[in-house]
């Protein structure tokens, strides 16, 4: 079927024109009745942000998110864009998609006076009818509101008349999202300039008689900590949004790893092949949640999840690297790649040290305590009994970037109470995973106080403590 072209055409084909508000909240209504979800591609939010966002969206609220960076404000607020209908008419020309039955410019209504049903009309796919500031404290309200356009004026039309005007970025998302990032970033003057699109709907421009009776959605974001740091949100404008959602960080480890998978960039080389064992995940989201529980991080700028992604990435990144060089195929990470986070974590968090130089020393202590964690979580005391007693008796055991996978493999072969280890952790027979499953048996035991530990640049050599 072909879309209508002119405002006719519209009336025949039984289109219903609708506020975006109760557009969104008719194709929620339709989406939560069959079980699909409102939000794809958001994670660890089932049970606590997302039904606040579904109620605000259902009761036709303007929503403003409160949270640290790195919890997914940004893309929860562009996947709104996806409860509007796909195709919307417009009257053609119209700088604000002008609602074809309810004209707001005089553009617009001037046309379809003229020329009534035979006012061409155009469709707006959904993507277009969003719109996004990041405030800064230059943003003026010609940005977001519009301003007379001298080169109109000066085409011979009157300062008074509306069709002088530039729209802002509101106005041309009229029918449509419009959302502005850290808002408390935005100049208080220009806050104020906002109250009259949330509550009364409509904008007004150099003190003129101007007023468009705007419908748009207005949602925002906003750090907590930005409220002392840079700037704050006024009250008036608080007060008017209908729904302030409180945003956190994955709450469980599982999420953690589950939200690194879903966001890392994929590592593709040719002829190689990627796996990452889960207790090697594991490390990498532990690290995170310990870094947000440290009293030596700020804990008010937060710990992104970022952190979290760019460390699995770069784990995978350096696990290449050496498979390259020692010419294998499989790549597998392990323990040793660990110190690679060290480039990817530092700019991610802020340590709270009065001593000069020692951030890098808390961060390897962070790092160095996930690794345990991440052991103590797979190994009692007792399970290794026998692993302590063979390195007791005279085994040594080498690790590091330049020892290969084969050779993890030629150690297990002449211990038995090692390689049982090993089986708990990994079934598979294949030596990279074996050799990074044996790195992180020997790392926890010696993390444990159950073995020494000589390392010299990228070798690390593993003894008894006897």
């Amino acid at each position: 079927m072909t879309q209508p072209r002119n405002v006719g055409e519209l009336k025949k084909s039984g289109w219903v024109s609708r506020p975006v508000k109760e557009e969104m909240r008719q194709n929620a209504v339709a989406l939560i009745s069959s079980g699909e979800p409102l939000f794809d591609g958001v994670v660890g939010y089932e049970n606590t942000v997302l039904p606040q966002l579904e109620n605000a969206v259902l009761a036709g609220h303007d929503v403003i998110f409160l949270g640290e960076r790195g919890q997914a404000k940004t893309r929860m607020i562009r996947s709104m864009v996806n409860l509007l209908d796909e195709w919307m008419p417009y009257v053609e020309g119209s700088e604000i998609y002008d609602d074809p039955f309810n004209p707001v410019s005089k553009y617009a209504k001037d046309l379809l006076a003229k020329r009534g049903d035979k006012t061409a009309i155009a469709w707006a796919h959904r993507d277009v009818r969003y719109g996004e500031k990041l405030a800064t404290p230059d943003t003026s309200i010609a940005d977001l509101i519009g301003e007379v356009d001298p080169i109109k004026v000066a085409e011979g039309r009157y300062l008074s008349d509306e069709l002088t005007l530039h729209y802002g970025m509101v106005p041309r998302t009229n029918r449509g999202i419009f959302a502005i990032n850290e808002l408390p970033d935005l100049a208080e003057r220009i806050q104020v300039g906002l109250l009259n699109v949330l509550e009364e709907r409509d904008v007004q421009i150099r003190g003129y008689k101007v007023q468009l009776p705007l419908d748009v959605l207005l949602v925002a974001s906003a750090n907590p900590e930005d409220y002392t740091n840079r700037g704050r949100m006024i009250t008036p404008l608080k007060d008017r949004f209908g729904a302030q959602i409180r945003t956190h960080y994955p709450l469980e480890i599982d999420t953690e790893i589950d939200i690194a998978e879903q966001e890392a960039a994929p590592l593709e080389a040719a002829g190689i092949s990627v796996s990452v064992p889960e207790f090697m995940a594991e490390i990498i989201a532990t690290f995170s949640h310990i870094c947000r529980s440290s009293p030596q991080v700020n804990q008010r700028s937060g710990v992104s999840v970022r952190m979290t992604v760019t460390n699995y990435e770069t784990l995978i990144a350096n696990a290449t690297r050496r498979a390259l060089q020692a010419g294998e195929t499989h790549v597998v990470p392990r323990v040793c790649d660990l110190d690679a986070l060290m480039a990817s974590s530092s700019g991610k968090i802020e340590i709270e040290s009065i001593e000069e130089g020692r951030e890098g020393q808390i961060v390897q202590q962070m790092l160095k305590a996930s690794i345990l964690e991440v052991f103590k979580g797979r190994f009692s005391a007792e399970d290794l009994v026998g692993v302590v007693e063979s390195f007791d008796g005279g085994t040594v055991a080498h690790t590091g970037d330049d020892i290969g996978s084969k050779e993890y493999a030629d150690l297990l072969a002449g211990h038995p109470a090692l390689s049982e280890a090993v089986s708990e952790l990994t079934d598979s027979s294949e030596s990279a995973e074996l050799a990074s499953a044996v790195e992180l048996i020997l790392e926890g035991l010696h993390l444990s106080k159950r073995l020494n530990k000589e390392a010299l640049g990228v070798r690390a050599t593993y003894r008894g403590r006897n």
